[in-house]
């Protein structure tokens, strides 16, 4: 089906066609998925706007980058979760790069390397970090984020836009990465690869160069502290913010750095889904098991609730 179309009007997401025998279960796994995505994150961001203990420099970026979460896999999981319910799985091609568009925000990269110099000054500057990080800063780095991440998705979806499709119209993927869009065009997509290539490269190359760069001074300094017990504090509190930083950058090393040949294909369908939808139901969890404030303004709020009802 839509193999040689000569101007097709909407593409084919094979996603996981090879195993139709279990699409019931894969609908039912990634629908609890998408719910518990979807309620954790809610509920981080309700927790950070009316808990007064929360708010801090450290959730209000943890609240910018659960909305962020709730946006990207919104824009992925009902796509899906239609196509194994019904069998359908093409997407119009508009369709396809308005997802994009939606997913292809970098603005995650610049949210982590924020969080990270947040958690740089409270750690190795805590004498300077009250004065440093403050309300209005917050806010600019946030908002940069964001500004970031829109113009880079908004200046590669509209080079995508102006490309021509008159040949095969089928995606070997569960959702329109931009590379497997832009192999099947008929255009001339050297221009566009190069923009997509520099754009995705100053969206996560400096900030995971920052990341970094924040992570050896923290450790650095809670190795120069002499109390095990003051160690393992200046710890806990950057922790959550680590295991984030090391699946997502980690993932998406072995999608877009590893070659996609024929034997790696599916292993790179695999990874896919760790930063696209697993990512989104980690950092709740791994934010609230492991913090300590977090967890508090959880119990309070289930109490006030069950004192409400009562």
């Amino acid at each position: 089906m839509g193999e040689n179309q000569s101007n097709p009007t909407v593409f084919i997401l094979l996603g996981f066609s090879n195993l139709l025998e279990l699409r019931i279960g894969l609908f039912i796994l990634f629908l609890s998925i998408y719910i518990l995505s979807i309620v954790g994150n809610l509920l981080i961001i309700l927790l950070v706007l009316v808990d007064q203990h929360l708010h801090t420099p450290m959730y209000f970026f943890l609240m910018n980058l659960s909305s962020l979460e709730t946006c990207y896999i919104s824009t992925i999981l009902p796509r899906m979760l239609a196509s194994f319910l019904t069998g359908d799985r093409t997407i119009s091609i508009q369709g396809c790069i308005t997802q994009y568009y939606f997913f292809g925000f970098s603005t995650e990269c610049y949210l982590l390397t924020m969080m990270s110099y947040d958690r740089y000054l409270a750690i190795c500057k805590p004498l300077h970090y009250s004065s440093i990080m403050n309300g209005r800063l917050c806010f600019q780095l946030a908002l940069t984020s964001w500004i970031c991440g829109l113009v880079s998705s908004t200046i590669v979806t509209s080079f995508l836009s102006e490309l021509s499709f008159c040949g095969p119209n089928i995606i070997d993927h569960f959702f329109c990465d931009v590379y497997p869009v832009i192999n099947l065009s008929c255009s001339n997509a050297y221009l566009v690869k190069l923009v997509t290539f520099i754009l995705a490269f100053m969206a996560c190359g400096p900030p995971f160069l920052l990341t970094l760069t924040s992570y050896i001074f923290i450790i650095r300094t809670i190795l120069g502290i002499k109390s095990k017990a003051a160690q393992q504090k200046a710890f806990s509190t950057c922790s959550s913010h680590l295991i984030v930083v090391t699946l997502f950058y980690g993932s998406l090393l072995l999608v877009y750095v590893v070659p996609e040949t024929e034997t790696l294909k599916e292993l790179h369908k695999t990874f896919s889904i760790v930063y696209t939808v697993l990512t989104p139901v980690f950092n709740p969890l791994i934010y609230s098991l492991r913090n300590r404030e977090v967890k508090t303004a959880l119990f309070k709020c289930f109490r006030k609730l069950s004192n409400t009802v009562s």
